[in-house]
């Protein structure tokens, strides 16, 4: 199975493993704080808010444009931002890392 690993605004690790879903169910269900999920995973609000490690990019891909246009609404979007509800957990991406953005 696999595993994600969540970096809190504070700097916290929470580490999940046996992750199966999209990575905002994981980290609703995990109580990872400051991701909220609040469209419930339909890539409408900006409330599980990532920024992606570097060293992931490449596997995790890039943001759709419906999700591009939702983050550029976020004052703290990056290259590196996703909206994890969009981030399929896979064996491919066994080991990630994301922080939540604040």
């Amino acid at each position: 199975m696999s595993q994600v690993t969540f970096i809190s605004p504070q700097g916290e690790k929470i580490v999940v493993k046996n992750a199966m879903g999209n990575l905002m169910e994981i980290a609703t269900e995990h109580d990872v704080e400051g991701i909220e999920g609040n469209c419930g995973g339909v890539c409408s609000c900006g409330t599980c808010h990532v920024w992606v490690e570097p060293e992931w990019l490449e596997r995790v891909g890039q943001a759709s444009e419906i999700e591009r246009g939702i983050l550029n609404f976020e004052d703290n979007s990056n290259e590196r931002s996703r909206l994890c509800c969009q981030i399929e957990m896979t064996d491919d991406l066994d080991g990630i890392v994301v922080k939540v953005a604040n």
